[in-house]
């Protein structure tokens, strides 16, 4: 039960949070799009959006780091934190400087007419690039201290970091309104000064607060056989993690080089909305992610593999609860937020969101196969299923296709990846697929039903200008209560209330 209230104190916190970054990012976005205008947008997402989708980057490297501390922590082991801390850091220190390198060499042949750049902004565009990539090796060494907190299960300093992470982001937006230099120049250097500022916090924070954490001889605890456990995990972890990202940059240069710069506006904006509505699943998983490991590292199987159960159908509930009457009024939202909307936005937006729906179903599971460590040909089956959306992208912009059968073979590839999850937890974990199906997938299929009828019926019988004010919190009225009585099962609901009367207890107090 303690750990229970952890969970749900952390998840509250970093939802608090989440609140506070999520609308001040959205207003950012407003601003930046209208300074730059859609075609410097549009060339800021393409060259920076290794570092856009850095988050999912940041978080899968982290849960290397963290998967090993939280294990440890499991089996009571505070010299091998340590160790598994100091060696961590020296690698994560490693894969920075090569990849940062990797994308300095890939920069030579990319402005070397690869892109559909203007040849007005190409200068522009190559500075911003090498910002990025300093952007890049801040965002991967500060990997090891974000691992440690979330094994820690300190949110407070997490979330703390990424207020003030998205106040100076919102910062850097209002100020490009007012300088007279190169705008696209200026926002990709202050944007990679807020990676300094980022790593700073979390590095200091961290060397003073944990024991485990500590810069001192790191090349003198070099531990071989666990540098050599840690660098196959996180080298695996990678390689998936490249692979999504491959994808979804992959598809953002296909679709500049076959319909140029403002398309990728249009992709960038619907990759943003997925992942800023996301957050309310990542919240959840990264609270729920320490207990995995933890169980994992203590031979409580059984327990990994509810929790796992329980992160997929609850991240699955919290981002559908917004995105399904989200997709209804996703015209009028952009009209409101963006003022300017580019071509074809409203449906990228839907369709990456549909597709990110899908990408919740097993994303509990993710972290059950991260727990177990056996990593190696999951990565390689489902890392490589997720690539073979760019062949296809390819075929399709070729033979003439909308734009938007793009996205939509997106979504039928990560289906196919969710059946893929499944079956390897099921032979690396004793997953019962049969259990996962009634207690996760078959309990979302009312609720999902009844979000769509409502919000169908909303969008057709209301009609007014500002109909979304209503449509949108009608349909998540009736989805919430939808999830409780159809969606949850027993032990789910005794939670929820057990919950809720710790709160109600305080309050009253």
């Amino acid at each position: 039960m303690q750990a229970a209230n952890r969970v749900a104190l952390n998840t509250s916190i970093l939802y608090l949070r989440m609140l506070v970054t999520t609308g001040i990012t959205l207003y950012t976005t407003r601003v930046v799009l209208n300074v730059l205008g859609s075609t410097d947008y549009g060339l800021f997402n393409l060259v920076a959006g290794i570092v856009l989708m850095l988050s999912f980057l940041n978080t899968t490297m982290a849960s290397s780091t963290q998967r090993f501390l939280s294990f440890y922590q499991g089996a009571d082991d505070l010299p091998m934190q340590k160790r598994v801390f100091s060696n961590s850091m020296l690698l994560h220190i490693i894969i920075a400087v090569i990849i940062v390198v990797a994308l300095e060499i890939t920069g030579l042949f990319l402005f070397n007419g690869t892109l559909n750049i203007p040849v007005a902004r190409l200068e522009a565009t190559r500075f911003v690039y090498h910002f990025m990539a300093a952007t890049v090796f801040f965002n991967v060494v500060v990997v090891p201290f974000n691992g440690a907190l979330i094994a820690h299960e300190n949110m407070v300093w997490v979330a703390i970091v990424n207020v003030i992470e998205t106040l100076l982001k919102l910062g850097i937006a209002l100020l490009l309104t007012v300088l007279p230099y190169d705008r696209l120049m200026v926002y990709g250097a202050l944007t990679a000064l807020v990676s300094v500022v980022s790593f700073l916090l979390y590095a200091v924070y961290c060397l003073r607060k944990y024991a485990d954490c500590s810069l001192n001889g790191i090349t003198a605890q070099a531990d071989k056989p666990l540098l050599k456990e840690l660098s196959t995990f996180a080298g695996w972890n990678l390689f998936g993690t490249l692979c999504g990202l491959g994808r979804t940059q992959g598809l953002a240069v296909l679709l500049n080089i076959f319909l140029g710069a403002v398309i990728n506006a249009a992709y960038g904006i619907a990759n943003q909305v997925a992942a800023q509505l996301n957050f309310f699943s990542a919240t959840l998983l990264r609270a729920l992610n320490p207990q995995i490991m933890k169980s994992e590292g203590a031979n409580d199987r059984a327990r990994m593999l509810r929790l796992a159960m329980m992160a997929s159908k609850f991240g699955f509930f919290l981002l559908a609860i917004i995105a399904i009457p989200a997709c209804f009024e996703m015209e009028a939202i952009l009209n409101l937020w963006l003022k300017n909307v580019p071509p074809h936005t409203v449906v990228f937006c839907q369709l990456v969101l549909i597709a990110t729906l899908i990408n919740q179903l097993t994303i509990g599971l993710q972290s059950a196969v991260q727990a177990i460590g056996d990593i190696k040909y999951y990565q390689i089956v489902v890392g490589t299923t997720l690539l073979l959306n760019l062949p296809i992208a390819y075929i399709l912009l070729s033979l003439h296709y909308p734009v938007y059968s793009v996205i939509i073979s997106y979504a039928i590839i990560e289906f196919l990846a969710c059946v893929l999850r499944m079956f390897f937890l099921k032979y690396l974990g004793g997953l019962s697929i049969g259990n996962y199906l009634s207690r996760v997938v078959y309990r979302e299929i009312i609720p999902v039903t009844i979000a769509l009828i409502t919000g169908g019926l909303a969008t057709k019988y209301i009609h007014y200008q500002h109909r979304f004010l209503l449509s949108i919190p009608l349909t998540c009225l009736v989805f919430g209560l939808s999830i409780y009585c159809f969606g949850l099962c027993a032990d789910e609901k005794i939670l929820i209330r057990n919950f809720t009367g710790k709160i109600k207890q305080k309050i009253r107090s």
